[in-house]
């Protein structure tokens, strides 16, 4: 298991365009990658799940990838979440 802690820089957090963005970067991966945010846990593809999070700018969530690329994965995910978010 790869997973990392993020504070999110985007003035408006997570919000419709970064949340279909980090949906499509998840889609690359066989890995189950979730984010967590006080307790709730969601996958990166339910872009639904990923907004009704409400992640705003300054807030810290929890980042975790599980599966067999997990080792490629987890990197280039924590890499778009520094380039995105």
């Amino acid at each position: 298991m790869y997973q990392f802690s993020y504070t999110i820089k985007d003035p408006v957090g997570i919000h419709a365009r970064p949340a279909g963005l980090l949906s499509k970067e998840g889609k690359k991966y066989k890995s189950a990658i979730t984010v967590e945010k006080n307790g709730t846990e969601v996958n990166v593809l339910k872009l639904m799940a990923l907004m009704k999070l409400g992640v705003k700018c300054g807030e810290t969530v929890n980042v975790k990838i599980e599966g067999e690329d997990e080792a490629v994965a987890g990197p280039a995910m924590e890499a778009f979440f520094n380039a995105n978010l």
